[in-house]
């Protein structure tokens, strides 16, 4: 069974549209932003263990690498799978709306350039949307790699520079640069953007995750994440791909 099989049932143009309005409530109602696209991620997640391994996902542990406040703990848990999650910003694993702070799973502060984890100990090493925030992503990729068991799933998902998201809150300014955009926002709001380019958000491109995904000998599989699976073939088409993936996802199996 090719991994992302059961994962492809799911990438309908319904799917695509429901997590595309949920979009915009990322900052003034984030329960119902980030609770919708934690329960997809768990539904991706669990679709391609069950496809690669076919067995079940449940009692595997997921080790999430810059999981954030809480809504992934919480998805992850509640779907049976054992949580850990990894976050530089101990403001971020407390920035969750009340209703997360279940704190379900198991959290550790640590930077995803050096994960505080035996090689070889997890079942799923996942990240979502942290690539792009980092210097030296594939350095990132490089260690979940390492902490993930032989026969374990690797799945790394980030934001795509010259998508239309790829600028975040800076909106599609990114475009004119992105130093530039950083500065017309700061103007505009009074302050630096969260997602300020060249400390916290960098340029990454899909053929950068794509060429470090082939390197490693592990690939499994790449896929836009938020497109229907009629429209995955733009991952294969250079340049294109570029402004029209969004958010990629490589899939890899250590061996």
């Amino acid at each position: 069974m090719v991994a992302t099989d059961l994962f492809a049932r799911r990438a309908t143009l319904t799917r695509s549209l429901r997590l595309l309005s949920a979009f915009r409530f990322e900052r003034s109602d984030p329960d119902r932003f980030y609770g919708p696209l934690a329960d997809d991620t768990v539904d991706m997640v669990a679709d391609l263990w069950r496809s690669t391994t076919r067995t079940d996902p449940r009692d595997v542990t997921v080790l999430d690498v810059g999981g954030g406040p809480g809504y992934f703990a919480t998805a992850f848990t509640e779907a049976g799978m054992r949580y850990i999650g990894v976050e530089p910003d101990p403001r971020e694993m407390h920035s969750a709306a009340p209703r997360t702070h279940s704190r379900a799973g198991t959290f550790v502060r640590a930077s995803g350039m050096s994960l505080p984890f035996a090689d070889g100990s997890v079942d799923v090493c996942l990240s979502s949307n942290v690539a792009e925030h980092v210097a030296h992503p594939w350095r990132l990729g490089d260690e979940m790699l390492r902490v993930t068991r032989p026969g374990g799933l690797v799945v790394l998902s980030y934001t795509v520079w010259l998508g239309p998201f790829g600028g975040h809150e800076m909106g599609l300014t990114h475009y004119l640069g992105g130093r530039r955009a950083a500065e017309r926002y700061t103007r505009r709001h009074g302050h630096r953007p969260k997602n300020d380019y060249g400390s916290s958000l960098f340029a990454v491109h899909a053929r950068d995750g794509l060429r470090w995904a082939k390197g490693t000998g592990a690939m499994l599989a790449a896929f836009p994440r938020y497109h229907p699976r009629w429209a995955w073939g733009l991952t294969k088409v250079p340049a294109l791909r570029e402004f029209t993936v969004s958010n990629l996802v490589v899939v890899l199996s250590p061996s």
